[in-house]
């Protein structure tokens, strides 16, 4: 009897047990449909009853956009409309003119023609304002909408009515539109007769190639350093990284990992080929704008004890997206793993809903911080990005610079001068004298051109606050005498920060007579991380000091520059 019992026991336990799993399952099925039913009809009385016609695409979309951005900030919906910006993304290849363009106030102007393409070919220069595309009128129009127009099949002829400064007259030219295809390495050459450079901007299809031609063409100048700058690299295709570590590491050597909820896609990716070099002294710039591909091959190359990583934080993107075609030509990016580099460590931001402005790795408490070791035993660690083993604080930029740069002051003014300037010496010889920045600071104080700063700005908050509070009548005086010394002087800060507007200055001065080619060569002799890579790099005993056992990454250099990177609003290709 005691025996019957216990085994009607097992038996009612077993059934609750597969009766609870059946029910779990089946309640999380039913979640699902109840929730897609109510949104149905919540949609269709929207639809039907809201006082203003609503437009159906754009109500959706911005439903859909809103619940993934609830899950990170990378698992993405991607509709018809967007699939050709998509395919440029990973591709780096579209059929267009060849040109950035960018909204300036309520105009879509040119910001930049590709060197070699059919808008520079056809004469079209930085600063042209785009008034019409094939006969329509692009005002109120946005840079996607512009762009799309530019955009059509190869081979084909579009017509675009400008308008530059210095000729009263718009006019038209016929652009034969072809397959762009963005290079990769924008630059590579010889900083020094001992150390090679390669600029990677992107890691689109194909990119590896173009770093492999690149050194191969580097080494018959017999360099025995190399530095691969990765600075404001967002990253593109994970097995393009896997390939450029390859180069530079022997063959079997584990490079990354991922690792997800679906097991049978986790992957292990290693070294398959024969490297180019395996013994050639190796420095990986990078900056806050490294991100997701560009952190696999720092990440590697540090883990792997094959080289030095210069210059600042990288973003913290170790997170994998995998396309999964959905109805109607559209797909979903969906985050599917995160990867791991070879210590084990996973350079995903521990919290990424609270990032640096620039949308880069926050502060992360110690206690959620893991020790690692690389393959010789130095300690690395997790909680976001790659910490490179040469630290270089970025100078930030001042409010004046930064309010010059995303008003437009720098740009119109490089237009101007090349407008009047038909060449300038070589990128390399080229300086912002004293006589352009006299001409630059008169162009400014002509356009009424007026700023506060953060500091001005949080002081009008205090004195809001102080007077609230009563508090404004008794440091009445003291309140005027420092609101004296933080308004902003334009005189005053024009010469006060000479130095980092003529930099800018000189940036986008070159391109307008060498492109994107022309401003790397310009900023190379005077940009601080590729003076401290080639420092380090040259000195023998330096370099080594950096892989001896146990030593903690990363060591800290002088707050310095590293070069300057700035964006402008609403940059668009075509």
């Amino acid at each position: 009897m005691m025996k019957r019992r216990i085994w009607i026991g097992i038996t009612i336990v077993a059934v609750v047990g597969i009766t609870f799993f059946s029910f779990t399952r089946d309640q999380k099925n039913f979640e699902v449909a109840k929730n897609l039913d109510i949104y149905h009809t919540l949609f269709r009385e929207l639809n039907m009853f809201y006082v203003d016609e609503v437009n159906p695409n754009k109500l959706v979309k911005t439903s859909i956009d809103q619940m993934l951005e609830s899950l990170d900030p990378y698992t993405n919906y991607i509709s018809e409309d967007e699939m050709e910006d998509f395919r440029f993304m990973t591709t780096g290849e579209y059929a267009g003119i060849g040109a950035l363009i960018s909204k300036q106030n309520d105009k879509i102007v040119i910001a930049e023609p590709y060197e070699g393409f059919p808008a520079q070919k056809s004469g079209i220069k930085a600063g042209d304002q785009i008034l019409e595309v094939s006969g329509k009128e692009t005002k109120d129009m946005s840079t996607e909408d512009v762009s799309n127009l530019l955009k059509g099949p190869a081979h084909k002829p579009v017509k675009i009515k400008l308008q530059r400064l210095g000729i009263k007259k718009p006019f038209a030219i016929d652009v034969i539109r072809e397959k762009i295809s963005i290079n990769a390495v924008p630059y590579y050459g010889m900083l020094d007769n001992k150390t090679a450079y390669i600029r990677l901007s992107q890691f689109t299809a194909n990119c590896s190639q173009d770093v492999q031609k690149a050194y191969l063409d580097l080494k018959e100048n017999n360099p025995e350093s190399l530095v691969l700058d990765l600075r404001g690299n967002p990253g593109g295709l994970l097995m393009e990284a896997v390939k450029i570590v390859n180069f530079f590491v022997p063959q079997g050597e584990e490079i990354v990992s991922t690792r997800g909820k679906v097991k049978q896609w986790d992957q292990v990716y290693k070294a398959t080929a024969a490297p180019m070099d395996t013994i050639i002294k190796l420095a990986v710039l990078v900056n806050r704008g490294s991100a997701s591909a560009s952190e696999i091959v720092a990440g590697a190359i540090q883990d792997l004890d094959r080289g030095v990583v210069v210059g600042s934080r990288t973003f913290g993107k170790g997170l994998v997206q995998t396309t999964r075609d959905l109805s109607y030509n559209t797909k979903l990016k969906v985050t599917t793993a995160k990867y791991y580099i070879p210590s084990g460590r996973c350079i995903q931001a521990l919290d990424y809903s609270h990032r640096n402005e620039d949308g880069s790795v926050g502060h992360v408490p110690d206690s959620l911080i893991s020790e690692f070791t690389t393959k010789k035993g130095r300690k690395v660690y997790d909680g976001g990005g790659v910490v490179p083993d040469i630290k270089i604080d970025v100078d930030k930029l001042s409010t004046l610079s930064i309010e010059l740069v995303t008003r437009f002051m720098i740009f119109d003014f490089a237009t101007k001068y090349s407008s009047e300037n038909e060449s300038i010496p070589q990128p390399e010889e080229f300086k912002v004298t004293d006589d352009i920045y006299n001409q630059f600071t008169d162009f400014v104080k002509g356009s009424d051109f007026k700023y506060e700063s953060q500091s001005q700005d949080d002081f009008d908050k205090l004195m809001e606050t102080a007077k609230r509070e009563k508090y404004f009548g008794i440091a009445e005086a003291e309140f005027e005498a420092l609101k004296a010394k933080l308004e902003p002087n334009l005189n005053k800060d024009l010469r006060e920060f000479k130095s980092e507007v003529s930099e800018m200055l000189k940036d986008e001065i070159v391109t307008r007579y060498y492109y994107q080619k022309g401003a790397i060569r310009s900023s190379i002799n005077d940009d601080k991380g590729i003076k401290i890579a080639i420092e380090e790099l040259n000195s023998e005993t330096a370099y080594n000091s950096y892989f001896e056992p146990g030593k903690v990454i990363a060591s800290i250099r002088p707050p310095r520059a590293i070069g300057q990177y700035y964006e402008v609003e609403s940059v668009v290709a075509n």
